[in-house]
């Protein structure tokens, strides 16, 4: 049995090629809120190192969690100069007197509900960080997204409710409400960051196949939906204008 939490093993590679990275600009606020550029970081389900790029490039020391072996593997490549561990979380053990940040960027979820905050607070020193961030992605053409419905609708209908919609405001993200709904932690702000990526269609195609539910699809129903979908995009100049809204929701803590 295959686990969705661990299929982007399978396209490694793709990934880190066709996934978006993070702003500058989000690791300027997460280090403006912490007050300092940190001497260690513990990344939870760090993939391939599209967030670790971007903060290990300012000197701070990243020890990165990664549970699947062919994510981690690429990481290693990518940044040599990572700490990179193949494990979940909720088995890490935090080093005597915590860090002063952990972050996780588009994992969260994946990490067990009932243990994740409680771990990351044992993780932090008093007074650290928790940020929590990531992607969503809608459409900045609505008669393509709706053509794009549409072949959902004809050939994976299970997938119409994992829609690509606008996100909520990044008060009601849910990362910022399961912050604040935590007594460990104080002072939650959220922010968000907003961009517009183009996607050929075979880069499209390519993006897709990264997410877990297109990856758990058999693969015949997976390779007629693409078909669909990439009919709909050549049909609309063979460029999808995703929109990018980022959501970085922080917490320090107590």
């Amino acid at each position: 049995m295959r686990e969705q939490r661990l299929v982007f093993g399978e396209v490694a590679r793709e990934y880190d090629e066709v996934r978006a990275g993070y702003p500058a600009a989000l690791v300027d606020a997460v280090f403006g809120y912490l007050g300092r550029v940190p001497e260690r970081i513990v990344e939870v389900g760090a993939g391939t190192g599209k967030a670790t790029a971007a903060f290990a490039g300012r000197g701070a020391r990243i020890t990165c969690l990664e549970p699947d072996p062919a994510m981690a593997r690429v990481l290693r490549d990518r940044l040599p100069e990572a700490e990179v561990r193949v494990e979940g979380f909720e088995d890490f053990t935090p080093p005597a007197g915590g860090v002063p940040l952990v972050i996780c960027a588009q994992a969260w979820h994946w990490v067990a509900a009932q243990v994740r905050l409680d771990k990351a607070r044992a993780t932090l020193s008093p007074g650290g960080v928790l940020a929590l961030f990531g992607h969503e992605y809608s459409f900045v053409d609505d008669a393509l997204e709706a053509d794009l419905n549409r072949a959902y609708a004809a050939h994976a209908a299970e997938l119409l409710d994992q829609g690509h919609g606008p996100p909520p405001p990044p008060g009601e993200h849910w990362l910022t409400r399961e912050l604040a709904g935590h007594d460990g932690f104080t002072a939650v702000t959220a922010l968000a960051f907003e961009s517009v990526v183009p996607y050929p269609t075979e880069r499209y195609m390519a993006l897709l196949a990264t997410f877990s539910p297109h990856r758990m699809l058999p693969e015949q129903q997976r390779a007629v939906l693409y078909g669909g979908l990439a009919a709909a995009v050549d049909a609309h100049g063979g460029v999808v204008r995703t929109r990018l809204s980022t959501t970085l929701a922080m917490a320090r803590r107590t």
